[in-house]
């Protein structure tokens, strides 16, 4: 039977669906896939593995959107790491749920928790800020299992920036005791204030990234133009593929 809020795109299921129709699962893993994190996994095959091993992966980004349509003549809408988070945060807070923040620095972390206490005041959260370094040692890791299961959540965010959240959330999923597991990155510096997300104007224009290159141009400059060039060499080279095909 052929999963109607799902579309295959570029070799990943990719969730075609509104946020009220995510799969009702005894645990979700919750992956996003957007044009730079699609370019880093054909680099990396354990990033691969961890995108296309979600439960759910949604496009996160208007060049996987494009993608859809350039490639397939499929419209999906794209769903930003904010949007699920919000999504998740109303719903906890409807039910008198949990969730728990792993990732960022303790300062964020507060920052998170304050403002989560005014505005989902039905929520229980508890946070986790682990060392920063590209990997963690097996007592870390240990200590970061041993604080996410003694809250248990509903819901755990993870921060640590792609690849290495996805890959972290993926490899220790079965070892975690919470319902749904979700990668978001950036969400965490955007809802606790330290960085600014692109106004609404950016955001319905489908320029959110040319937004986030504007205030952050140092950062943001290799994510969104370098990789930008990779990933339309890579729609060319799958067009030329799917053209094969059809004149078979």
């Amino acid at each position: 039977m052929v999963n109607k809020s799902k579309v295959d795109c570029l070799g990943y299921s990719i969730f075609d669906g509104t946020l009220n129709q995510l799969p009702k699962l005894e645990k979700t893993l919750i992956g996003t896939i957007n044009q730079y994190s699609y370019c880093i996994a054909e680099e990396d095959p354990d990033f691969k593995e961890a995108l296309m091993q979600s439960d759910v992966l949604i496009p996160d980004g208007i060049g996987i959107v494009l993608a859809s349509k350039f490639l397939y003549g499929k419209k999906i809408k794209k769903i930003a790491g904010a949007d699920i988070h919000e999504f998740l945060l109303e719903k906890l807070n409807r039910e008198g749920g949990s969730c728990f923040y792993l990732g960022s620095s303790k300062d964020t972390l507060s920052k998170i928790k304050k403002r989560i206490s005014i505005e989902y005041p039905n929520i229980s959260i508890g946070t986790y800020s682990p060392p920063f370094k590209p990997a963690f040692s097996l007592e870390e890791n240990a200590k970061m299992l041993e604080e996410v299961n003694q809250f248990k959540p509903d819901v755990l965010f993870v921060g640590m920036t792609a690849p290495k959240q996805e890959k972290w959330s993926y490899t220790n999923k079965e070892f975690l005791n919470a319902k749904t597991i979700c990668s978001i990155g950036a969400v965490f510096d955007f809802y606790a204030g330290t960085i600014e997300r692109p106004s609404e104007i950016w955001i319905n224009l489908g320029l959110e990234w040319l937004g986030r290159l504007l205030k952050e141009p140092k950062r943001m400059w290799k994510r969104y133009l370098y990789y930008g060039v990779i990933f339309g060499k890579y729609l060319v080279i799958e067009k030329w593929k799917l053209k094969d095909i059809k004149s078979q």
